[in-house]
């Protein structure tokens, strides 16, 4: 039994010192009373502890053998909002395996935590195949005062007088509300920020890259939630991710979230999100190697521990009416029953009523007088299944589609009033139709969190139904308006609902979701992204003399442009033109057998970005890089004939089948040769290296 409880559980003084590993032998961490070590078989950090305060001492990276510190830190990271006060400080270091969400990966947890007037809690955790150990800072108390900053000295004008930085690094205070401050060695870095937008109905461009080569004259003071840091020499890299909403979403606003200062070579990660006392925002920095593929893959890989690919659940190909514009004023029995044996006819996984099947209106109703927050103070039979359009129910509906084997989903909208002061009623009635009905898959509209108790709240919602579901129950967080957790404020919920386009407004154009996707994919795991396609056939008329427009397009090509993401059937599917029926059923079977194997492996955005004229693609790579797929797309230009590099892709030879498309492919050294005979065209291929269990 004391076994067991060492297994769980490990308490130590300061003075006293604790290696562990249980059941997680990648995975270590230890304390000796001065310098904290967490590790796993990828990367190493280490600490200075000093009175309860945490300095960067290494960062190494196991896998290429590269010390990424140039000296210990003379700054605390994490540091909360506010100044400590002068006092003692004693410490307890705790640690723990296990799952500590039902949908992530099994991890070590390693917690220090001090004495004072204002405790602080450091919460570390490493899953065994993320190249980074992420970190939290928790300050509960009072006792602090004004902190005192060097980040506003940064980045001012140029006054043309000489100064010795040297001396201005060593006349700096601390640097309150730090995350991260790590004194850099190598000597030539490029710095890339990395902006994404959500509320996409008023955005249509969605990711942004700024690069600077770092240089010894100019100090930086950035925004938002990505950066990289990448050894122009080597191509190693490491990667700052703040696991925050973006930053205008943020209830604490900071204008500043990584500075960069010359006279160090020093780069900082600011802005917990707290305006005192209170539980900070995660951070993770991850480390990589072979430039931007190693960046992609470890990037993915550590979403993906957050999150596990559940091939049961995960990259299903879901159907939803809205598309169509008829908003709620067709969902009843009758229509959704046709629905279902078109969704059956096509190859839907999952059927999902969008806003029309509760008792209640929303704002968006064909229906006068909706509300789009307060709704159980509107009607506390709001969230009911509405009795008109739905006399026996939702049962026989679902049971119909079961029949099918597709699964079910529904709209819902989380109370935003009062901070969601309702999150446990809302929970409540998520799992009722989880346990009632066999709802899994939500799509969460209406949410505004705009406080910090409303993002606390939003997620108590989202963690009880992860918890009480055991993970069953799969959120599509829409990111399309309002303020929102967006693409990093709560990974491990679900899929993002990125875009909502339509033909009626003169919105949708295949390439500009396919452009989405291939820029988003590049940060955002494509697992954990839901891109739609539309009717090609409604509203031609908007599309004149548009060799763009939809109906330009086949729809096996519409679907292939979301096929390594969820796709998304933004239709009502019985309306569909026979030509959906005649082309996408083989395709969409012959996907779902292969969907595993993609989405297992490292989805990698490749060629030119899309524009409606390029020549691009991605390939997914499996963990061992014996095999993968490709999936590449002849817009409108004049070459039939193209070749990329592949560098993951380094063997002499490897055998290609067409899967899908017309095409050929052919790949060998790294480099892989497409022909795609006729533009708006694709061919997506699976790819085995000869003599390898994937290739027999």
């Amino acid at each position: 039994m004391m076994a067991n409880l060492m297994r769980v559980l490990c308490v130590f003084l300061l003075s006293a010192a604790c290696s562990f590993a249980a059941g997680l032998p990648s995975c270590r961490a230890q304390f000796d009373g001065a310098e904290l070590t967490i590790a796993n078989s990828h990367v190493e950090r280490k600490w200075r502890v000093v009175n309860g305060l945490l300095y960067a001492v290494s960062f190494r990276d196991l896998d290429n053998n590269v010390e990424w510190l140039a000296r210990p830190s003379s700054q605390p990271a994490p540091y909360p909002a506010a100044a400590l006060p002068e006092e003692k400080r004693e410490v307890t270091f705790t640690q723990k395996t296990g799952r500590f969400s039902p949908v992530e990966a099994e991890s070590l947890v390693v917690e220090l935590a001090t004495t004072g007037s204002v405790r602080l809690t450091y919460r570390f955790q490493v899953f065994p195949d993320a190249r980074g150990i992420s970190v939290q800072l928790t300050a509960v108390g009072t006792g602090a005062g004004p902190a005192s900053t060097s980040a506003g000295e940064q980045g001012g004008t140029a006054s043309g007088i000489e100064v010795d930085r040297g001396q201005q690094a060593r006349q700096q205070k601390i640097i309150a509300d730090a995350m991260e401050v790590l004194d850099l060695a190598p000597q030539h870095l490029r710095l890339t920020q990395v902006r994404l937008a959500d509320q996409t109905d008023n955005h249509n461009e969605l990711v942004f890259e700024n690069e600077w080569l770092l240089h010894t004259a100019e100090p930086l003071r950035l925004p938002g939630n990505l950066f990289i840091v990448e050894n122009t020499l080597t191509g190693n890299g490491l990667i700052f991710l703040k696991e925050a909403p973006l930053p205008h979403a943020r209830p604490v606003k900071n204008e500043v979230d990584l500075t960069f200062e010359p006279q160090n070579w020093r780069i900082g990660l600011l802005g917990q999100g707290t305006d005192g006392p209170g539980e900070g925002y995660r951070h993770v920095v991850l480390s990589y190697s072979r430039g931007r593929v190693g960046r992609i893959e470890a990037l993915h890989a550590y979403q993906r521990q957050l999150r596990v690919y559940d091939p049961k659940r995960d990259a299903m190909f879901l159907s939803n009416t809205w598309g169509d514009r008829s908003r709620d004023g067709r969902i009843n029995e009758q229509f959704l029953t046709k629905e279902v044996h078109a969704g059956a006819k096509l190859g839907v996984d999952v059927i999902q009523i969008d806003d029309g099947w509760q008792k209640g209106a929303s704002s968006n109703s064909v229906r006068a007088g909706g509300v789009w927050a307060g709704y159980w103070d509107a009607d506390p039979e709001f969230w009911n299944v509405n009795p008109e359009r739905f006399p026996n129910g939702l049962a026989p509906i679902i049971k119909l589609a079961a029949a099918s084997k597709m699964r079910f989903g529904l709209w819902f909208a989380p109370d935003s009033s009062n901070d969601f002061a309702n999150w446990e009623k809302d929970a409540a009635k998520i799992l009722e139709l989880h346990r009632t009905f066999g709802v899994d898959y939500v799509k969460i509209d209406s949410v505004r969190a705009n406080s910090k108790t409303a993002e606390r709240n939003l997620r108590r919602f989202f963690d009880r139904v992860l918890e009480e579901s055991r993970g069953a129950v799969s959120f599509d967080l829409d990111v399309t308006a309002q303020v929102r957790p967006g693409y990093f404020g709560m990974i491990n919920v679900g899929p993002l609902f990125v875009e909502n386009r339509y033909t009626d407004w003169h919105r949708y154009w295949p390439h500009h979701t396919l452009r989405n996707l291939w820029k988003l994919a590049q940060y955002v795991d494509p697992a954990r992204l839901r891109m739609e396609f539309l009717n090609n056939s409604r509203n031609t008329q908007l599309y004149p003399d548009d060799p763009l427009g939809p109906a330009q397009y086949s729809p096996s090509y519409l679907f292939a442009t979301v096929m390594f993401s969820n796709p998304l059937g933004w239709f009502e599917i019985s309306n569909l033109p026979a030509s959906y029926f005649e082309e996408l059923p083989p395709l969409i079977a012959r996907w779902k057998q292969e969907r595993a194997g993609i989405f297992s492996g490292s989805i990698i955005p490749i060629g030119e970005a899309p524009d409606g004229v390029a020549r691009t693609g991605f390939v997914s790579v499996a963990k061992d890089g014996q095999s993968g797929y490709a999936l590449l797309f002849r817009e409108l230009n004049p070459s039939p004939e193209w070749e990329f590099s592949v560098p993951m892709f380094g063997a002499p030879k490897y055998s290609v089948t067409v899967l899908g498309g017309a095409g050929s492919v052919s790949i060998a050294s790294g480099k892989l040769r497409a022909r795609i005979p006729e533009t708006k065209q694709f061919v997506w291929v699976k790819i085995e290296r000869p003599g390898t269990a994937a290739g027999r």
